[in-house]
């Protein structure tokens, strides 16, 4: 009985690291779905982030899908049920996905433009309007871009109320356009007063010639903001994570997206977007009540 007892135990012992190894480690994926978020349309988008998917493809040996939602949320979504597996999110729409899609930051660019992984919120006006500051806005119409945009939306908003502005009584009437393309051609196009968008997406603009700088005059600029990140899923593979971040620093002189070309990509984490969580306080916002 000792001996049967002895050979029991034993087998126990060999087998419970398996059963306690087996769930835990994901398969290495060898496709890798790639959220963008909609700073311009969806062709563009794809078009403007082509050089550093292939880059990746080259470097990892990962077969490469790009997603565009319709909407910031829409990539939050995808992420959230486990149909991407990284993502280029704006600022705040990171900080949502970190609460509600278990994501996590771990790259960002850095521009040749600025050497960089800062930018700014602005907002514009057209070049003959009577509007040169925040006091009169009021009585105009206004675009925002997405209700989760940062640069678009939410650091422009918190400004506006640190200053004692209502925003819901400032403006004659608001919009979310959808994209910073879009609400800076509601300001070229008279279809509103003024807009909030990023420097960036604008200076993009004016480079391919959607507009010209003489359009517009800046009315408002915002304090640094942190670089929109690149996240993955927390529960992706530590194999695919590990050549992700060899990957994307070793990435440079390539143009991404709305950032025009690249520095590289340096190292970042979830504290670095402290600063944004502090601004949805301002803001009185319930993350995880925005989805």
């Amino acid at each position: 009985m000792k001996r049967m007892s002895s050979l029991l135990s034993a087998l126990c012992l060999a087998v419970l690291p398996l059963l306690v190894a087996t769930p835990a480690q994901a398969e290495p994926k060898t496709t890798l779905t790639i959220g963008l978020i909609p700073s311009e349309d969806s062709q563009a988008m794809v078009e403007s982030s082509k050089q550093v998917l292939e880059s990746l493809h080259q470097q990892t040996g990962l077969t490469i899908k790009p997603f565009v939602a319709t909407d910031y949320n829409g990539v939050i979504e995808a992420l959230r049920s486990g149909k991407l597996d990284v993502a280029y999110l704006g600022p705040f729409s990171y900080a949502l996905a970190n609460q509600v899609a278990d994501a996590e930051a771990f790259a960002v660019a850095v521009t040749k433009k600025n050497n960089s992984s800062a930018y700014h919120s602005l907002i514009i006006v057209r070049k003959e309007s009577d509007i040169s500051s925040l006091a009169q806005l009021k009585g105009h119409t206004f675009a925002f871009v997405d209700p989760s945009s940062t640069s678009g939306h939410l650091f422009p908003k918190a400004a506006l109320q640190k200053a004692g502005y209502d925003t819901d009584k400032l403006f004659s009437r608001t919009v979310f356009s959808g994209s910073h393309d879009a609400s800076i051609l509601a300001v070229a196009n008279k279809k509103v007063d003024a807009a909030a968008v990023a420097d960036r997406i604008l200076a993009s603009a004016i480079a391919r010639g959607v507009v010209k700088q003489d359009d517009f005059k800046v009315v408002w600029t915002s304090s640094p903001i942190p670089e929109s990140p690149m996240v993955w899923r927390k529960d992706l593979d530590p194999a695919t994570k590990e050549k992700l971040s060899k990957a994307f620093a070793n990435i440079k002189d390539l143009p991404w997206g709305d950032q025009g070309m690249l520095a590289g990509f340096q190292p970042t984490n979830d504290a670095a977007y402290d600063i944004i969580r502090e601004t949805a306080k301002v803001l009185e916002l319930d993350l995880r009540k925005m989805k």
